[in-house]
């Protein structure tokens, strides 16, 4: 299948790692999740709700990884002793900017799912074409404003990846070097699948259809090339299938008036939407508990090494 236009996803690509077989298994099992995630995520066409979900989980199960591995008495010891304060400052700095970004991605798919169910519900009640029109001419405008606000954010994390790369990983310890490296590419993936999530909530909009002047905001949704048709369904994520939807619906009404077939389809389109965002909002939340105890490990471990272990293989969290 030829790749959506639909697929922007990040232009960074995560170099497939790996380290020497003396590294703590539990290091090798990062690194195994994290290539397994970049190839997964390299062969998808389609930047998808349940592709930016699997991403974000399988995100989620390397920073489980990873916080087990940061609380090691064996890590937690090296960390003690290390100079390379600057680089573990680097990690702080950026978790605290992940931690940043992902809860502006929870409130702004809040509202999104709140734009949507006003929106089905103004298609709900057929409050004559003024109801419709005003309904779906605040989601338009809700998403530029998205729109505006991700690509904003997607310049912050280039910028943070770029600074990912271009930390200096020392040598004095072998733990120690293989500890920070996994931790700087499980980053350096997550600012790579965010990028995509804020992708997927950045759809294009071009400007406005002026043969339907009356619905000339609305319009906006149209791509430059027209309306996806139905039959491309299958290559485009569910904010585009919401935009055809809407698109058919409003030049229908321009023309003929309210179809209650053609409703019922975009609300069909609206729920799927809402069931998409619903799924992401779960692994973002999971997925923020887990950036937070990494931080929490990288910014107080070194304090705790007496509570610290290293679990026999069998009793670590983190499972492949």
């Amino acid at each position: 299948m030829a790749i959506s236009s639909s697929k922007c996803k990040s232009s960074y690509h995560v170099r497939s790692i790996s380290l020497p077989s003396r590294s703590h298994p539990t290091t090798l099992r990062i690194i195994d999740l994290i290539n397994k995630l970049q190839s997964s995520w390299d062969t998808a066409s389609t930047l998808s709700s349940g592709l930016v979900y699997a991403g974000l989980s399988g995100l989620e199960g390397v920073y489980v990884c990873t916080d087990d591995l940061l609380n090691m008495r064996s890590t937690q010891q090296t960390l003690s002793r290390s100079q390379q304060e600057g680089f573990i400052d680097e990690l702080l700095d950026g978790s605290i900017q992940l931690l940043d970004i992902c809860d502006y991605t929870r409130q702004t798919l809040l509202h999104l799912k709140e734009q949507v169910g006003a929106l089905r519900s103004a298609l709900r009640r057929r409050n004559g074409e003024l109801g419709i029109e005003t309904g779906v001419a605040e989601y338009a405008n809700f998403r530029k404003r998205m729109k505006k606000d991700a690509k904003r954010l997607m310049a912050a994390l280039r910028k943070m990846a770029t600074r990912f790369e271009d930390c200096q990983l020392g040598n004095e310890d072998h733990h120690l070097s293989s500890m920070m490296r996994v931790v700087r590419d499980a980053n350096l993936l997550s600012t790579s699948i965010f990028q995509s999530l804020l992708s997927f909530l950045a759809m294009p909009v071009s400007r406005p259809n002026r043969q339907i002047s009356r619905w000339s905001i609305v319009s906006k949704l149209v791509h430059p090339k027209g309306a996806i048709s139905f039959d491309q369904e299958a290559d485009v994520n569910e904010l585009e299938r919401v935009d055809c939807s809407l698109t058919t619906m409003i030049k229908n009404i321009s023309r003929e008036g309210i179809d209650g077939e053609k409703l019922q389809v975009t609300q069909c389109k609206l729920e799927g939407l809402e069931i998409g965002i619903g799924r992401i909002e779960d692994a973002l939340e999971g997925l923020y508990r887990c950036l937070i105890r990494t931080r929490a490990s990288l910014l107080f471990g070194p304090m705790d090494i007496g509570k610290c272990r290293d679990p026999p293989l069998e009793e670590g969290r983190c499972l492949v």
